[in-house]
């Protein structure tokens, strides 16, 4: 018999490489799922492990074998430390995203470090992690994941946009839910910003400062990418492929990089959420703080934009991370085929239980 009650850890590290996120919830099933979270934190990551999680790309397969050890490692310290940290007690599962280190389903390849089954041992918990890799290998994009928690979990929005190292969709068409990624965001923007000295661009302030390019503006928008159809997912090889070059072949103030850049994703979401009108949108993540951002995203269209609480937005992933842990120890699909473009729904995941509870 399933049980109707679950006390999770969602574990979710994300490409904007703001830390790593920790969430304690309990999830109730009764007529429909329900949650409440406890505690959440976000870690934030070190000097060395920021230089090492940016150059993931260019590593070997051997030094990527290295580091996803080293940092499956790191993961079970910090939530241990977590753990210890709020006096958490009977948890059923500590379910983890891990962090992406390549991510390129055409060629049947998706690579999250972070989800050895020594994360299982080192924590002494029972986890549930490697979400992606089963739903690649069913021919999908292994991306997004998050829809299946915005179909039970937050069913009452239209839209639901997380807007963190990419921007995410997430609605339902002709009964049906599909998502897809809309356009990179932070990945860039906080490049940039960085050069400064800064982590990012405060509000938006830095970006509401500057000139818009039209020229960089308009290549931006014609990229191949926003031709296609759901689904599609981004990945930071794209950005380094198709972003970055875009950019640096112009002469412009980091200012006047922001601003184009923030036009360019205000219009991207825009014309996505434009195609239903006087509906509600979601947004969460960390670039629902950037104001200027959030301003021109309203400016662009008539459907009303809702920020939730801080909680769900800073770790509305993190929840829903734990989410898909509970539906795979169900054995129930956690991965839509209407999503990801796999040939079928499954329960995607690996499970690894700690002996010793």
């Amino acid at each position: 018999m399933l049980k109707e009650s679950y006390h999770i850890i969602g574990v979710m590290s994300g490409t904007s490489l703001d830390g790593i996120d920790l969430a304690e919830i309990n999830f109730t099933k009764n007529e429909t799922w329900q949650f409440q979270i406890l505690k959440a934190t976000t870690v934030p990551y070190t000097e060395e492990w920021l230089c090492k999680l940016k150059s993931l790309t260019q590593k070997s397969k051997k030094d990527l074998q290295q580091i996803d050890l080293d940092y499956t490692n790191y993961l079970a310290e910090v939530i241990t430390a977590f753990i210890k940290k709020n006096s958490i007690k009977n948890i059923d599962a500590v379910c983890s995203h891990g962090h992406t280190a390549l991510h390129q389903p055409e060629q049947k390849l998706t690579y999250q470090i972070g989800n050895l089954p020594e994360l299982a041992k080192k924590i002494n918990q029972n986890v549930v992690c490697d979400f992606r890799v089963q739903d690649v290998e069913f021919g999908g994009q292994g991306a997004p994941l998050v829809p299946i928690g915005d179909k039970l979990l937050f069913s009452e929005y239209n839209y639901c946009i997380n807007l963190g190292g990419f921007a995410n969709v997430s609605t339902k068409i002709k009964n049906q839910r599909i998502a897809f990624d809309i356009c990179p965001v932070n990945i860039v923007l906080n490049k940039y910003v960085q050069q400064l000295g800064l982590g990012f661009d405060d509000k938006g302030n830095l970006a509401s400062q500057g000139k818009i390019n039209q020229q960089l503006l308009e290549q931006l928008n014609a990229l191949d990418f926003y031709k296609k159809s759901y689904p599609k997912s981004l990945g930071l090889e794209w950005v380094e492929q198709q972003i970055f070059p875009l950019i640096n072949q112009y002469d412009l103030t980091i200012k006047d990089i922001l601003r184009t850049m923030v036009e360019h994703v205000a219009q991207q979401i825009a014309k996505v959420i434009s195609k239903k009108v006087n509906v509600s949108v979601l947004l969460t993540g960390g670039g629902t703080y950037n104001d200027f951002l959030v301003e021109r995203i309203i400016a662009l269209t008539n459907n009303k934009i809702i920020i939730p609480s801080k909680d769900i937005i800073e770790f509305k992933e993190a929840l829903i991370f734990g989410f898909l842990g509970v539906l795979k120890l169900r054995d129930e699909n956690n991965c839509l085929a209407s999503v990801t473009g796999a040939n079928k729904d499954h329960s995607s995941g690996n499970i690894f239980l700690n002996n010793n509870l």
